[in-house]
């Protein structure tokens, strides 16, 4: 008996191998799949590259935009997007987007860096982080409604429909108001014409606007500037009916 008890045991012995290999099959096949995981998690799978030439593609200010957009949804905040200073991508699943922002909040003009996750193939758009980084210290032609890429010194035309020459030219008729003796509210029925340009520490604004006070219309010309905080200020204001002619 003890005979046949040691060779049953002895044959038992090796039975453990088969669930030994099928363990170790097991860690092969699945830590390859847990490392990609975590690396799909974390952003990982490649190196941040700089892309100056997406900094002014439509592309990067579309994504600045949703990236605006989301964070004001996120936050209940009311940022403007002004533009894209900065783009630099990340090859993940699918891109990673690192973009350095400029937009405007409660009228001053503030610097953000975003992170935004892109996987076309899936119509995939999500934005990973949004931090704000300080207060931008220049005015740049974008700041103006200037078409990206003229940059060059003096008057140039900006459109009239853009935010920044509509408060300006709001501003204009408020501080209009405020210095006459009129007991008509001043109106603005239309932002004729505008031109901008960036001196030093501040932006010019040259303003044709057709007014109305009471039943009267009447063209004025104004010159507004902004300054660095974001503030307006009117600097000098004047009929413009000589204008009439060439403006129509």
């Amino acid at each position: 008996m003890r005979v046949a008890a040691t060779r049953l045991a002895s044959a038992a012995a090796p039975a453990p191998r088969p669930l030994l290999l099928l363990l170790v099959l097991v860690l092969l096949v699945s830590a390859p799949l847990a490392i990609g995981a975590a690396a799909m998690a974390g952003h990982v799978l490649g190196g941040v590259k700089e892309n100056p030439a997406a900094a002014n593609s439509a592309e990067s200010d579309g994504l600045g935009r949703f990236a605006v957009e989301e964070h004001n949804k996120r936050q209940n905040a009311l940022l403007e997007f002004v533009r894209v200073v900065e783009a630099k991508e990340q090859v993940v699943a699918g891109t990673l987007h690192h973009l350095t922002l400029e937009a405007i909040e409660a009228g001053r003009k503030k610097v953000y860096e975003a992170k935004v996750w892109v996987k076309p193939w899936l119509d995939f758009k999500e934005l990973q982080e949004f931090v704000h980084k300080g207060d931008a210290t220049t005015f740049t032609n974008a700041d103006l409604g200037a078409k990206k890429g003229g940059h060059e010194p003096g008057w140039h035309e900006v459109p009239v429909e853009d935010p920044v020459v509509k408060d300006a030219a709001h501003h204009a008729v408020k501080s209009i108001q405020e210095r006459s003796n009129s007991l008509f509210p001043y109106e603005l029925l239309e932002i004729v014409r505008a031109k901008a340009q960036v001196v030093e520490d501040f932006a010019k604004f040259d303003i044709l606007m057709k007014l109305k006070r009471g039943s009267k219309e009447e063209k004025i010309k104004a010159e507004v500037h902004k300054n660095l905080e974001g503030a307006f200020v009117l600097n000098q204001h004047q009929p413009a009916e000589h204008e009439e002619s060439s403006s129509q």
